[in-house]
């Protein structure tokens, strides 16, 4: 149990007043453990006999040591543990004992706590064997005198021991305060996708850190709130700290965040990004290791919708779709969304499984250039500035419509839906709607209409036999690939085929049949 490398050098005078912590208590990520959580525990038969019993003692790891000054090597917040190596004889009453020092053993273990205590040692634990077969009488009162708390550590108990139990309940503690964490970012998460999602992330962070949550807006002023309002001089203190990390109000480098305690209120605010002045205020009880990251995140998640509400950008695409939504024609709302032609991008992932979400189809937006995304169903599909040139994306198979004004953006979204087939089906990573001239636009666009529509009637009443029909023509007869671009098996690809020859009353093996069905089929 003892520290080897220690020799007991014990002092031959009182020791001296502690000179002031020359190190910072650091807060370890790992959460601490509560001192009556390890007397708790059976195994151990830990018994506390001097100090205060204060159920907020928490320790942070456990040192063994028998060094007779421990203040040089503790770091703050141990549970110092030592078998009493180093504590001196008793003086006999000539006072001559050799190699012993004669200072009373109540003032030795007086200097010895206090030590302890300028160091920010938690607890002290003692142990009663193999050198002394009870915890001396002096340092209980020590102890006592101090405010530290005295455990004594029986016989049958290791000092690894202790320090093994300390880390389980650390690791447990650790656990339960990443679960915590995990939850919490869910909850805010959900919370953010409601139709109110500034007051939501405010309730649910007011709720997960048991106190009150608060946007502050640029001028200062408390735009929404949650949770407990707390006393007056905290909510004060609050806004003080609001005002020390929102952009401008200092001189030099503005902090990110500061925190304060007041009236046992703990207290911290956090700027949001986007630099338009928006800082979120946390107040609460009492502050646990996750707190902090439970917060930052609720910040993250208030920086995107504030910075979404104060975007030119973001505004005037719900004033696009607003105006859509009443009846107004796509060429008088282009201009709002920043362009005069358009590109659509019909995208899915490459490898198979489920349906791409909101993240995977937002990060597809952001690479091509474009914030207007649909993830609805099994496909992505961005509306892409007609200037933007769109670039194979890693991990995706994508179609690519012609450039096009407003007015035929529902045109251009049949051909990036045709060219994501052709892609797949080709397992090509981009394919560009071919837009050049044919020999179709020889013939007046009504004529042929007409004439598709006289054509392909007896099919018309089935979208699934024309839609087969076409993609079956357009890759040369391929059934296989025709299969994987409709998603069906190759033997319904036959089936419809052959329905569409028996219907039609033709011969699809013929070229020229195939080529003015294939016209018919474009025109439709």
């Amino acid at each position: 149990m003892p520290d080897a490398s220690a020799s007991p050098v014990p002092p031959t005078s009182p020791a001296p007043p502690a000179p002031p912590v020359p190190h910072a208590l650091p807060v370890p990520p790992t959460p601490p453990v509560p001192l009556s959580a390890l007397l708790a525990r059976e195994d151990l038969a830990l018994r506390r006999i001097a100090g205060p019993c204060d159920p907020d003692t928490v320790i942070h790891w456990a040192h063994a040591s028998e060094m007779a000054d421990p203040y040089p090597y503790l770091l703050g917040g141990e549970l110092l543990l030592t078998a009493g190596v180093h504590v001196p004889e008793e003086p006999g009453p000539s006072g001559d004992t050799p190699g012993r020092a004669e200072t009373p053993l109540a003032d030795y273990f007086d200097g010895y706590v206090s030590r302890i205590v300028a160091a920010g040692g938690a607890a002290l634990g003692f142990g009663v064997a193999p050198v002394h077969d009870t915890v001396p009488r002096a340092l209980v009162e020590a102890c006592d005198a101090r405010g530290l708390p005295l455990i004594e550590v029986p016989p049958e108990t290791t000092f690894s021991g202790v320090a093994r139990a300390v880390w389980q309940l650390m690791a447990r503690a650790r656990l339960a305060e990443l679960r915590r964490v995990t939850e919490g970012q869910q909850s805010l998460a959900a919370a953010a996708a409601r139709p109110d999602p500034v007051p939501a992330v405010l309730r649910r962070l007011a709720q997960r850190v048991s106190g009150r949550a608060v946007l502050y807006g640029p001028e200062g002023a408390e735009l929404a709130g949650a949770g407990r309002t707390p006393e007056t001089p905290a909510a004060r203190a609050l806004a003080g700290l609001a005002a020390v990390v929102r952009p401008g109000q200092t001189q030099g480098p503005t902090p990110s965040s500061a925190s304060d305690t007041v009236q046992g209120t703990h207290l911290a605010a956090y700027a949001l990004g986007g630099g338009q002045g928006f800082v979120l205020g946390v107040a609460a009880p009492r502050r646990d290791p996750g707190d902090h990251t439970i917060a930052s995140i609720a910040a993250v998640l208030l920086s995107l919708l504030t910075g979404e509400q104060q975007s030119g950008s973001g505004a005037a695409r719900s004033a696009a779709l607003v105006r859509l939504l009443l009846g107004a024609a796509p060429e008088t709302v282009a201009p709002l969304l920043g362009g005069e032609r358009w590109t659509v991008v019909h995208a899915r992932p490459t490898a198979d499984g489920p349906a791409p979400d909101a993240v995977a189809a937002s990060a597809l937006g952001t690479a091509l250039g474009s914030a207007l995304i649909d993830a609805g169903g099994d496909v992505v599909r961005v509306l892409v500035p007609g200037d933007l040139e769109p670039a194979p994306q890693q991990g995706w198979t994508c179609g690519i419509s012609a450039p096009v004004g407003p007015h035929e953006w529902a045109l251009a979204d049949t051909q990036a839906a045709r060219a994501l087939a052709r892609a797949r089906a080709t397992r090509t990573a981009l394919v560009r709607h071919a837009e050049r001239p044919a020999l179709a636009d020889l013939v007046p666009p009504a004529d042929a209409d007409a004439h598709a529509r006289a054509l392909l009637a007896p099919i018309a009443a089935t979208p699934a036999l024309a839609e087969t029909l076409r993609t079956w023509l357009s890759l040369h007869g391929s059934w296989d690939r025709t299969a994987v671009a409709l998603a069906v098996h190759r033997n319904t690809v036959r089936q419809r085929v052959a329905r569409c020859a028996t219907l039609l009353g033709t011969d699809l093996d013929d070229a020229d049949v195939r080529m003015e069905l294939w016209f018919a089929l474009r025109e439709r």
